[in-house]
């Protein structure tokens, strides 16, 4: 893996970030804020090395806590523990096809919340929570399964026109004749 594809992630996940604290369209169209971390996650475990699914982690998490009103630090652990276990998994998955994908990046988009939500819970934090949350939920979960495949296809795109690709073709041809002859010319 290059240092490309990790500052491509990094910068995917600030952007993401950014975006849904800057702009409130999406939430006031479906009631709830989709999150792109997850799906940035799935992307990152199965593409990418477990230092940039760990960069990933804690700089996505305390991204986002410092735009919302999470207490700091507490979206690290869920990103982490959706990250780490597909990065150690990926030989198994069916990273290719857009159905699995989607499949991953709605799991990731559900567990993660759920997660958050049981930590503050834990914490001694009081969350609100309604039949409202259950909508959010489910929106966060359908929008994470969505932006999953969406999120392969830019990348992929990115690295195939950025990126490095290396040549195929060598400087032997498997069709040439070496002569040897016992007298040297």
């Amino acid at each position: 893996m290059n240092v490309f594809n990790s500052i491509l992630i990094l910068a995917a996940a600030f952007l993401a970030v950014f975006a849904e604290a800057a702009f409130s369209f999406p939430h006031r169209l479906l009631g709830a804020q989709i999150d792109l971390l997850p799906a940035l996650m799935i992307y990152a475990a199965l593409n990418l090395d477990i230092f940039t699914v760990s960069l990933l982690a804690v700089l996505g998490g305390l991204w986002f806590d410092s735009l919302s009103a999470n207490p700091f630090g507490i979206s690290i652990l869920p990103l982490y523990a959706i990250g780490f276990p597909i990065w150690w998994k990926r030989d198994l998955l069916l990273r290719e096809l857009p159905f699995a994908q989607v499949i991953l990046g709605a799991t990731a988009s559900a567990i993660v919340p759920a997660l958050t939500v049981l930590l503050l819970l834990t914490g001694s934090h009081e969350p609100l929570l309604g039949w409202g949350s259950l909508w959010q939920w489910i929106v966060m979960t359908a929008g994470g399964a969505l932006a999953t495949p969406i999120i392969f296809g830019l990348f992929d795109w990115c690295n195939h026109t950025f990126g490095y690709q290396p040549l195929v073709q060598t400087a032997f041809r498997p069709d040439r004749e070496i002569r040897r002859d016992k007298k040297a010319k």
